[in-house]
């Protein structure tokens, strides 16, 4: 019979994951891939590969509801229609959508025809507000989780994988060695802050084990982040009069006019593991170095 010689795809959402986990590189630096030009074809951490595959299902699911379809290639003919349906989300979440996209078929974006506005920081809106998630987390409940994101700067993904042997020490101070969880796989020394003694008790109790068996949902962990990349830039900031023009950061588009220790930055922005001292500005601090 024809049919039993029809390669055997499986459903939708297994090809998306085919097709993704063909690119996961966990552990790989993505930085030597960037200047060779070849980071597109791979995915650096957990936390990217798994929110591309929610995303990239969600499309997939719609295609096969709306069109029929039952490839991915299938699929690919409809990416700018899904595109445009997806214009009432916030600029970020369609530049993340896009972003998935664009790693799931290996294409650029105008192969893909997906147009997507401007981010502008005044869009963001995470750790912003209070949400209604955040009114289920009671932080005296769990202070020492709160204290030691407070101390440490980890991100949601990096807390969950931290385990007990992160911790680390020299001359200079204690320090959490990070390896799993972070954004495109990137390695790290964060330096530890605040509650000291309470970040190396967790630890040394944890042994090889988590630090923390589960972190809670409505716990807003980035807004922890922030109050530390507060307090690391305020730690080394100096008198902005007593610097010279190459030594400050000049901030562009709406926050023009705003002015920052450019070492100091570096610092956070090694510390919080950003690649550009530009995040640092546009999402942590405002231009008295305190938290946004």
């Amino acid at each position: 019979m024809g049919h039993k010689n029809k390669p055997n795809r499986g459903s939708l959402v297994k090809q998306v994951q085919d097709s993704l986990d063909a690119k996961l590189q966990i552990g790989r630096k993505k930085k030597p891939d960037k200047l060779s030009g070849i980071s597109q074809n791979y995915i650096y951490s957990w936390e990217t590969y798994h929110s591309y595959l929610k995303h990239c299902c969600y499309f997939v699911k719609w295609c096969k509801e709306n069109h029929g379809c039952k490839t991915i290639e299938q699929c690919k003919a409809y990416v700018s229609e899904w595109m445009k349906m997806r214009e009432h989300l916030s600029v970020y979440t369609q530049k993340m959508e896009a972003s998935a996209l664009v790693k799931l078929y290996g294409c650029t974006l105008e192969e893909l025809n997906i147009h997507t506005a401007a981010r502008q920081r005044k869009d963001i809106t995470r750790s912003r507000n209070t949400v209604k998630r955040d009114r289920h987390f009671s932080e005296s409940n769990h202070a020492e989780l709160v204290a030691f994101c407070r101390a440490t700067g980890l991100r949601r993904a990096e807390l969950q994988a931290l385990r007990g042997t992160a911790l680390y020490q020299d001359r200079s101070g204690y320090y959490l060695h990070i390896t799993s969880g972070s954004k495109g796989g990137r390695e790290r020394y964060a330096p530890i802050i605040g509650d000291k003694d309470l970040v190396i008790r967790l630890c040394k109790q944890a042994e090889d084990g988590k630090v923390f068996e589960k972190i809670p949902s409505g716990a807003d962990i980035h807004s922890y982040r922030r109050d530390y990349a507060t307090a690391i830039y305020q730690q080394h900031a100096r008198p902005l009069e007593q610097l010279t023009a190459k030594e400050k950061y000049y901030c562009r588009g709406d926050r023009k006019g705003e002015v920052f220790d450019r070492a100091a930055m570096r610092i956070t922005s090694n510390a919080l593991g950003h690649g550009r001292i530009a995040v640092i500005a546009g999402h942590y601090l405002k231009e008295d170095g305190n938290a946004l």
